[in-house]
């Protein structure tokens, strides 16, 4: 069986999603050496064969990643690659090559993806589904890079947990980068 792994970038108070402005990844100035944030996403990207979203955020990287062409973390080549599914009751054409829409009952679709051979499945923002998966306890793990900002507003990961979050966590990785950045990986209980 596949593990589903939600990867978030979160501010060390919890926000995700910042509507009306999004925080800057750390260290991103001129000369900040971000290789080794770079080779664990990459080395993430490696382990995924399979790309799970909503349909806001699909939309969002849609109209930004398969266009970019100066991208040397290898995140284009990546999504452009690797399946991706998106949930979505309203989107009919997806417009990006590799794309399923997944419109059934979301706990079915999704434990049906994960019962098909292959890598990891990652889920990144998409707040709204990551909730809805979290409260499904379809969770296998999550990689939360945890960047060095208070913003005090937006929509955190756990606020008002959904029901099934309450599941025990275990660390089984807490690594900084130069940049002050720390990945914290929990495996579900």
């Amino acid at each position: 069986m596949r593990d589903l792994i939600v990867t978030e970038n979160i501010t060390l108070d919890g926000v995700i999603d910042a509507s009306g402005g999004w925080f800057g990844p750390a260290g991103d100035g001129p000369g900040t050496d971000l290789s080794d944030l770079e080779g664990a996403l990459r080395a993430q990207a490696a382990a995924a064969d399979a790309f799970l979203v909503g349909r806001a955020t699909f939309v969002q990287m849609r109209g930004y990643w398969p266009h970019r062409t100066e991208d040397t973390t290898g995140v284009r080549d990546h999504l452009n690659a690797v399946a991706k599914y998106v949930v979505s009751r309203t989107l009919d054409e997806p417009g990006w090559e590799g794309t399923t829409v997944l419109r059934g009952a979301l706990a079915d679709e999704i434990r049906e993806l994960k019962d098909r051979p292959g890598k990891d499945i990652v889920t990144t923002g998409s707040i709204t589904l990551v909730h809805a998966l979290i409260a499904a306890g379809l969770v296998d793990e999550y990689r939360l890079f945890v960047h060095p900002v208070v913003l005090g507003r937006g929509a955190r990961l756990f606020a008002d947990a959904p029901e099934g979050a309450e599941r025990g966590l275990r660390l089984v990785e807490c690594r900084p980068f130069r940049s002050g950045v720390v990945l914290l990986r929990y495996r579900t209980a």
